[in-house]
């Protein structure tokens, strides 16, 4: 999707998403701008509560928890339309799930060769309603004709090529293609946009049997209230080796400072031991907090 204003092509943040543009009101005067992996929705009012109380002087924060690929086009278009308004705030930080993005990045200029770090891991998990009632066994499940899959679109979503590496894992290309493309003819693999808010929605209502997500939003699910069931690929397909959260500081932003600031905080103790509580995997050391 994509809108021009002027002369200019802008990727269009669906308008039911208000609630991944956070503090959008003083998005042109925050003392710090952050787009951050949709996935991390569910940590990122805790942590930025934690990080203020170290720097209590960066007080209004703007951010962003759209899907990376969907926050990764607004950079490199210069902003993005939402409700027939661009969007054209910079950020200062930028997080993805893929190495791909800020080599991306690397490329256009918006940031120096080699600035960016590894800080995160997660793994895939599939979320089915709670009693599991298409008895979904394993990620083989998925290729059935009767079972009805939320699947995280590719064009948005870098999760997207995790889940079809596990496929391809599971049953060769002849799976992937069975999902990616059959059961989406066929109406039984219904892609997403925004899935860590679209999927757990679906499920409720049980409009399909099961979604490949995060397991950090089965945590987040079960916290909430909704009943899921969660199935296991098992370690040697959830991916968690392979799945790593990248971080980076914009060259363009308008607060390098608070950027270095925010940058640190992510490897603390601290912070890797928040985000741990939700779920995630710590890429750094945390026994000292």
């Amino acid at each position: 999707m994509s809108e021009k204003a002027g002369s200019v092509s802008f990727p269009v943040i669906p308008s039911d998403r208000a609630d991944d543009l956070h503090h959008l009101e003083f998005a042109d005067s925050a003392d710090l701008v952050l787009f951050v992996a949709g996935n991390q929705f569910m940590v990122m009012k805790e942590l930025l509560l934690a990080f203020q109380e170290e720097h209590p002087d960066i007080k209004k924060i703007f951010y962003e928890t759209l899907p990376p690929g969907l926050e990764l086009k607004q950079i490199l278009a210069g902003g993005a339309v939402f409700r027939g308004k661009v969007i054209d705030v910079v950020p200062d930080v930028y997080a993805s799930v893929t190495e791909k993005a800020m080599e991306r990045l690397e490329e256009e200029k918006f940031i120096s060769k080699g600035d960016y770090f590894l800080y995160l891991h997660n793994r895939i998990v599939l979320m089915a309603p709670e009693g599991n009632p298409a008895q979904i066994a394993g990620v083989s499940d998925l290729g059935r004709e009767d079972v009805r899959i939320s699947q995280p679109n590719p064009d948005y979503e870098d999760i997207a090529y995790y889940i079809m590496d596990m496929y391809r894992q599971a049953g060769g290309q002849a799976l992937v293609h069975r999902i990616m493309e059959r059961k989406r003819a066929e109406g039984t693999t219904i892609l997403t946009i925004v899935h860590h808010r679209e999927t757990p929605l679906r499920i409720a209502k049980k409009t399909v049997d099961v979604g490949p997500v995060w397991a950090t939003e089965i945590v987040h699910a079960r916290q909430t209230g909704l009943g899921v069931d969660e199935v296991e690929p098992g370690e040697d397909l959830d991916q968690r080796d392979r799945i790593n959260y990248y971080i980076c500081r914009s060259k363009n932003g308008r607060h390098p400072e608070n950027a270095a600031k925010f940058l640190d905080f992510i490897k603390s103790a601290r912070a890797q031991c928040i985000y741990e509580s939700y779920g995630f995997v710590p890429h750094f050391n945390v026994r000292r907090y």
